[in-house]
């Protein structure tokens, strides 16, 4: 029987006797160990960033628009329709529900925003008081718009980081008069800056109360109620109050409730998805891979045949002779998949380095499974030549030699 060192070292000297058909048998297990990892690490960056982005306005948030569907949280805007109409007295009672923490009726539109001698076409939203508490959003300077009779709200205006510059520059805000359409209004706060999300910029954008933008927009009806809701409440017992509240008051179900734990759901199973469409994709190199160790191995067992015959006839039994062979083929995966790891991950840091607003990200599990797959097709593409060598007759063997 053959000892496990003098297997190893059988192996290690079968590898290294030809190390450039060895080289490039591995090099095909790391391309494709290389190329599963870098668009892996792709596909995880842009997951994270998008859940990332969805999550800044916190997650304990539900949406009610009008309308009953299932593809869209709100019907197209300027449509016809014989729904009932969402209310500020809709929003107020909802407002008073258990385990409600905020609420923000949301009217928004595209309009022209004139001041400091500059005009510029921008969205103007109509939104309550606690906005920036449902949204988790600062105000940088100022105030935002005070709780007040939507009735008899002021008109009042706050203004997103980038249209303050773009209006007054350098200069403050507070105090000054804007006209927003055919209305005046006067700017009582400045917004912290939030960027962009999913290519809409938070910061070119203006607030004002809900009343005075269905006043501006000639709206019977708001476009979207928002409500966060205290931590730890199922996000399915807020929803059915909701729900009962309103067809309480609308006589049916002519409304659609999105909840963010629902969004984020569906968007990270959407993701999840995208993430192993690419990996599929930068798997089929690891098919080559696995097709060139077969060759290979292949090839060894036909130069080999003597040596097989020798070890034979000198009482090795056909397991170790399996065995031999089969730690040939992963040895070879094996350390073609631990470059392939290497290249892989910094191949993904390089292109971060080089483009920093692609998000990049590599996890430990993706690493783990990445190197038994190239184990595992070693294993698998070894298995046909090693039970082809380990079945020679000792007798046809040396004969061959």
């Amino acid at each position: 029987m053959i000892r496990p060192t003098d297997s190893l070292q059988l192996a290690l000297r079968a590898i290294t006797a030809h190390r450039l058909r060895s080289f490039l048998t591995l090099l095909g297990i790391a391309i494709g160990i290389a190329a599963v990892i870098l668009l892996t690490s792709i596909g995880e960056g842009i997951h994270r960033f998008v859940l990332a982005e969805f999550t800044q306005f916190g997650t304990n948030v539900l949406s009610i628009a009008p309308g009953k569907t299932r593809t869209s949280g709100h019907l197209p805007t300027g449509i016809p329709t014989s729904v009932r109409p969402l209310t500020l007295d809709d929003a107020r009672a909802l407002a008073h529900l258990p385990h409600i923490t905020g609420m923000t009726a949301t009217v928004w539109g595209n309009t022209e925003v004139n001041a400091n001698g500059r005009l510029r076409r921008t969205t103007v939203n109509g939104v309550s008081a606690e906005m920036l508490k449902v949204f988790s959003i600062k105000v940088r300077s100022g105030q935002f718009l005070p709780e007040e009779d939507s009735d008899s709200a002021r008109a009042f205006i706050v203004l997103g980081a980038k249209l303050k510059d773009e209006l007054f520059g350098t200069s403050n805000p507070l105090g000054a008069r804007i006209r927003v359409g055919g209305l005046q209004f006067r700017v009582i706060g400045v917004l912290e800056a939030k960027g962009q999300f999913l290519g809409v910029d938070l910061d070119d954008a203006a607030y004002i109360p809900t009343a005075r933008a269905l006043e501006l927009y000639n709206r019977d009806g708001i476009m979207k109620i928002d409500l966060s809701y205290e931590e730890g409440v199922p996000a399915a017992r807020v929803g059915a109050l909701v729900t009962a509240m309103l067809k309480a008051r609308h006589g049916r179900e002519d409304f659609t409730i999105t909840t963010q734990e629902d969004m984020l759901r569906t968007l990270s199973n959407i993701l999840d998805v995208l993430t192993m469409a690419v990996g599929a994709l930068g798997s089929i190199s690891l098919l080559v891979g696995g097709v060139g160790i077969v060759t290979i191995m292949t090839i060894a067992v036909s130069e080999r045949t003597g040596e097989i015959g020798l070890l034979v006839a000198l009482g090795a039994p056909r397991r170790s002779i399996l065995g031999l062979f089969l730690g040939e083929a992963i040895a070879l995966s094996a350390v073609g998949g631990l470059l392939g790891l290497l290249l892989g991950i910094g191949l993904a840091q390089l292109i971060h380095l080089v483009l920093p607003a692609l998000p990049v990200h590599t996890p430990l599990s993706f690493v783990v499974l990445a190197e038994c797959i190239a184990v595992g097709i070693g294993l698998l593409a070894g298995v046909l030549p090693a039970r082809r060598a380990a079945r020679l007759d000792a007798v046809d063997a040396l004969r061959a030699e």
